[in-house]
């Protein structure tokens, strides 16, 4: 840079026999070109100083290096030849010098010539990135449609009532969501990544564990599967990811840690108990239900299902469907359409009811005579012939397994399979029997 300026002092000082006419500016003298060389220190290694410079000195001897003062045009009969190539060395030296300074020179981010670099990123923070990246082909948005007729038109209409997320399970277009999002519709389309909709149809869903199953007609290249994990060994602690489409804010990454395990949800459905949820505080909002909960290597450990929250946004606790009670139920869904669950047969009486009589155990309301309960023998709560309450039989355990509410009840049942026999323990009057059960699927699976 300082080269460059010298040379160009140097230039201007020696050009001057076109400018030494009366009736022009007298040239650039050394003493004045001396102190405008000072000011280069100022931009030692800044590319905008050598413009700044020459700025100045163009500015400062505008009339001296008019047009006719340049080496193109054609000098006075006076000027020699030798004058003329030393003129026009010295302008090439000048633009060499130039040329070096400009494209050699170290760029300060703040200069005239700006060079945009790469954002610095954490490991953390890389690491988050990538997963974001690698996993948001495998989240759709999921838009719940249902038929409704115009008051005074009549015209039948299908207009959105609720959205959620979900993910692609496999390349046969199969999207595993929450059965509450996609409850009550006419209708469900499923956007993908690249924003292509699909319609999709429901394979099938378990209401008990708020599971549903879908299936899209997209070609195989559009469909991204997401990695399946294992949910037997979290810790609490360990970093997850949620990603959805809260509020219809389609993919959105929250992040937070596992804070709890192994706890106990209802089914919005049914109200059976969902055993072995993941507690989270990775902002859950409404809208992201169905969305996949990954852990730190971008595997699938649970669907984000439910948050504790009396307004209804985030408030640090929410809950995931375990993968490893997914997977057993998106099987039995992809292989027969449904999910066969055993049960005993029974309505049940609300437990606070129960706890108000000061027994503890499930009291049987209605056991019907072509059911499991019923054709073992168990005694549904009814009235005598002048109107007074007999109550049926409480029971007290299940194989052994204690039971003192209903979801004691259900948290057996889960762990047996249609065509078990159990032996129910039951309270009947002031004394205890044993009745031997056999286990049948819902009516409405058989």
């Amino acid at each position: 840079m300082a080269a460059a300026a010298s040379l160009i002092s140097t230039f201007f000082h020696y050009s001057s026999p076109l400018s030494r006419s009366p009736n022009r500016r007298p040239p650039l003298s050394v003493s004045k070109l001396k102190c405008l060389s000072l000011h280069r220190n100022q931009y030692q290694n800044d590319n905008s100083g050598i413009l700044c410079f020459l700025d100045q000195v163009l500015h400062s001897h505008s009339h001296s290096l008019t047009p006719h003062n340049l080496l193109f045009t054609k000098k006075p009969p006076s000027a020699s030849s030798s004058s003329s190539a030393l003129d026009s060395l010295l302008l090439l030296c000048t633009s060499i010098a130039l040329s070096v300074s400009l494209f050699v020179a170290d760029v300060d981010p703040a200069s005239a010539f700006v060079v945009t670099t790469p954002r610095k990123l954490q490991t953390d923070e890389l690491a988050t990135v990538r997963l974001f990246q690698a996993n948001t082909p495998s989240v759709v948005y999921i838009t719940n449609l249902a038929v409704k007729q115009d008051a005074f038109t009549l015209d039948v209409l299908e207009v959105p009532q609720g959205s959620g997320s979900g993910f692609v399970w496999d390349k046969e277009g199969h999207i595993v969501t929450n059965y509450h999002v996609i409850r009550g519709a006419s209708d469900l389309k499923v956007t993908l990544a690249d924003q292509s909709t699909f319609d999709a149809q429901v394979v099938g869903f378990d209401q008990d564990k708020d599971v549903a199953l879908l299936r899209v007609d997209a070609p195989k290249d559009k469909l991204r599967p997401i990695p399946i994990g294992v949910s037997a060994d979290l810790l609490v602690g360990q970093k997850v990811y949620a990603i959805g489409n809260p509020f219809g804010l389609d993919h959105t990454l929250t992040t937070g840690v596992i804070s709890g395990l192994r706890r106990e949800i209802s089914s919005a459905a049914t109200g059976r108990p969902i055993q072995d949820v993941i507690q989270t505080d990775a902002a859950i909002n409404p809208g992201n239900s169905g969305g996949p909960l990954l852990d730190s290597s971008g595997s699938l450990i649970g669907i984000n299902t439910a948050i504790y929250s009396p307004s209804g946004a985030s408030s640090g606790v929410g809950f995931s469907i375990p993968v490893d009670t997914v997977g057993g139920i998106v099987e039995q869904l992809v292989k027969f359409g449904k999910v066969t669950r055993p049960i005993l047969g029974i309505k049940f009486a609300p437990d606070q009811s129960v706890e108000q009589l000061g027994v503890s155990g499930v009291l049987v309301l209605d056991a019907p005579s072509n059911g499991p309960a019923g054709k073992a023998g168990l005694l549904p709560t009814k009235r005598d012939a002048y109107g007074r309450l007999i109550l049926g039989d409480i029971i007290t355990s299940v194989n052994g397994k204690k039971v003192t509410n209903g979801s004691d009840l259900y948290r057996v049942l889960d762990q047996c399979k249609v065509g078990d026999q159990v032996i129910v323990e039951v309270l009947r009057g002031d004394h205890k029997e044993k009745i031997p059960v056999i286990l049948e699927p819902k009516p409405d699976e058989s």
